[in-house]
């Protein structure tokens, strides 16, 4: 009996269990929900010869920072496709290449694949959101290229929940609001519990400056959300945004205790340095002094989960709470290793990163000037790092804060109406009335 999968792929397996359980497996997978790693470790247990279970369990470890079990499942994968189709030899091939740590190499495989096997979406996933292999690629034109890839394979998807999401989000990044609101509400009606789908559209909310409308559909939306699954703490830091824009910044912090501070986040080491780092940041910026907020927490996180550069969207995060706690030896020495790393070609983001650093090094130093034009001098390059625009916005303030901190306050003042010509926000237009009444006190 031959088995397929929802898109009608052939799977090479004999038996009814390992088919059933790896189907599984990828609908949660593709919904980012927590159950995929369990489903895809029985589908290879029910038949080891499976290649294609082992080399998702593979990717799902490699998402839970457990590299070395990943790496084992890759090799198994490899040992046994061998006998399988050439779809799925191509498919084991191009996730084991991501798995091993060529993120280029695996991009150009997976382009090559899914140009021959559009459907094949869980390789195809491996390219989509902020943190695939185009968001991480380091290239300017990041957001481009993923909507790039996405529009030609429309036609394959159909209404297809999880394609819809992806797409959804990628018109969004491009600020095509309208095309993006249209595909998430289709993804919605496909799959309403589909993890991708809100988080899209709480990105819609936060560019389109709808923080109330954000609020109210994540507040209910994450109602009987998994706290295992991928999304639960990002989406909780999305909601914190929103009431942060709002001025409630007492909820903020209860978002920020309950859900999103290291020590009882439920997401892997990336995710958590980057919601808890920027979040507490944005607060210190406009809301409270560093001193009066968790930060020790924090910085001892980033320094135990990333105890030397290597992952270039941590590194910019450990740069923020290193900087909150005024650890000026650290930051040194990291600004020091960056520059090597860079020197080596082995950051993809390439020397913004270090602009970045030393921008920090600069803040903690309480040269606000300095910093002010290293923050301003990677502004247009801060794409490069990964992310979303939504996450990438804690670098623009922190260049207001030091345009503010260094007299600069037309300059300060410049950008955050930039920031409200492009959409609404509470909290920068709270932040505008207080840089303009210190321009008006010192005119």
């Amino acid at each position: 009996m031959a088995f397929t999968d929802r898109y009608g792929l052939e799977l090479s397996t004999t038996s009814p269990r390992a088919a059933e359980a790896y189907c599984r497996g990828l609908d949660h997978a593709l919904a980012a929900e927590a159950e995929a790693e369990a489903c895809f470790r029985e589908a290879r247990l029910e038949d080891p010869g499976f290649a294609l279970a082992h080399i998702a369990e593979a990717r799902m470890l490699q998402f839970r920072a457990r590299p070395a079990e990943a790496r084992e499942a890759a090799d198994r994968a490899l040992q046994v496709v061998g006998g399988a189709t050439r779809r799925e030899r191509q498919h084991v091939d191009a996730i084991a290449t991501a798995v091993a740590g060529d993120p280029r190499g695996a991009l150009e495989k997976v382009r090559a694949h899914v140009a021959e096997f559009p459907r094949d979406a869980f390789v195809l996933s491996q390219a989509t959101g902020v943190y695939g292999l185009i968001g991480f690629s380091g290239r300017l034109e990041r957001n481009e290229e993923q909507l790039a890839l996405l529009e030609p394979l429309a036609g394959a998807y159909g209404d297809d929940w999880w394609f819809l999401s992806q797409i959804a989000f990628a018109y969004n990044e491009l600020f095509r609001h309208r095309e993006a609101q249209q595909a998430v509400e289709r993804s919605l009606a496909g799959n309403p519990r589909n993890g991708h789908a809100s988080h899209t559209v709480a990105h819609i909310a936060y560019e389109t400056g709808d923080a109330e409308g954000g609020a109210a559909f994540l507040r209910e939306w994450l109602v009987g959300y998994d706290p295992a699954h991928q999304l639960y703490v990002h989406n909780h830091w999305h909601l914190a945004l929103f009431e942060l824009a709002a001025g409630n910044f007492e909820r903020v912090m209860e978002l920020y205790d309950r859900v999103i501070r290291p020590s009882v986040a439920t997401s892997p080491p990336l995710g958590t340095i980057a919601d808890a780092a920027s979040l507490l940041w944005r607060c210190t910026l406009t809301e409270r002094p560093a001193a009066d907020l968790p930060w020790a927490e924090v910085a001892a996180y980033a320094a135990d989960r990333f105890p030397r550069p290597g992952t270039t969207w941590a590194d910019a995060h450990c740069l923020i709470a290193w900087c909150a706690v005024n650890d000026t030896d650290r930051l040194t020495m990291l600004v020091g290793q960056l520059r090597d790393r860079v020197a080596g070609g082995k950051v993809y983001a390439g020397p913004v990163l270090v602009t970045l650093a030393e921008g920090y090094l600069a803040f903690a130093h309480g040269d606000w000037d300095r910093a002010a034009n290293l923050f301003q001098l990677a502004r247009p390059e801060v794409i490069r790092l990964g992310g979303s625009h939504a996450q990438r916005d804690v670098f623009e303030e922190t260049l207001i804060e030091a345009c503010a901190r260094a007299g600069r306050l037309e300059q300060a003042r410049t950008i955050l109406e930039e920031r409200l010509d492009r959409r609404p926000n509470g909290r920068d237009r709270r932040w505008l009335e207080h840089i303009t009444a210190r321009e008006a006190a010192t005119a």
